[in-house]
């Protein structure tokens, strides 16, 4: 039997780049900011400066992401009942394509390469869930989108939420492994 497949976002769903947004920023400018700036702003809105597009066109800044809480574990657990690919709208930053592949490999070694998607527009995707953090990948999903939360979509009501991991898990019935 087919098993039904899993799209998973990279930024803001398996690797948390808030965190890492605050990390760079606080190295640049000396100031500790907390992720309460992000609630119900636009992601490239949060930092003063446009510090966020510069970060993300800095070498080293999508390979060295901090992982999401939770996500290695879950995400082999779902492997057990899912074909779970990993997709990201990774063709803007051209840097993050290389450093993207080598941060999966770091953190997510059982991710086949088969099963990586980099792609520009995730509309193609056609699985039967997406897990995003950006309703502009959700609202044309193919699928069941499931909205990973983030600072930035703390206003958005209109897809089913998951806080954190262990959601994800209960939302998708996902049997726990000893």
């Amino acid at each position: 039997m087919k098993k039904r497949s899993i799209a998973i976002d990279m930024d803001g769903v398996l690797a948390d780049t808030e965190s890492q947004y605050l990390h760079y920023y606080e190295q640049e400018y000396g100031k500790r900011l907390t992720k309460d700036i992000f609630h119900n702003v636009p992601e490239a809105e949060a930092l003063p400066n446009g510090s966020i597009f510069k970060y993300l066109y800095t070498p080293g800044f999508f390979r060295t992401i901090p992982v999401m809480a939770g996500a290695v574990g879950a995400v082999r657990r779902l492997q057990t009942r899912y074909e779970v690919y990993i997709v990201s709208a990774a063709m803007e930053f051209p840097l993050s394509l290389f450093e993207k592949k080598e941060w999966l490999a770091e953190h997510f070694p059982f991710i086949h390469w088969h099963n990586i998607i980099f792609c520009g527009d995730k509309s193609i995707i056609d699985t039967d869930f997406m897990i995003d953090d950006y309703c502009k990948n959700l609202d044309f999903c193919k699928g069941k989108p499931i909205l990973f939360s983030a600072g930035h979509n703390a206003g958005i009501t209109h897809h089913l939420r998951a806080n954190n991991w262990q959601e994800i898990l209960d939302i998708l019935d996902v049997v726990p492994t000893n």
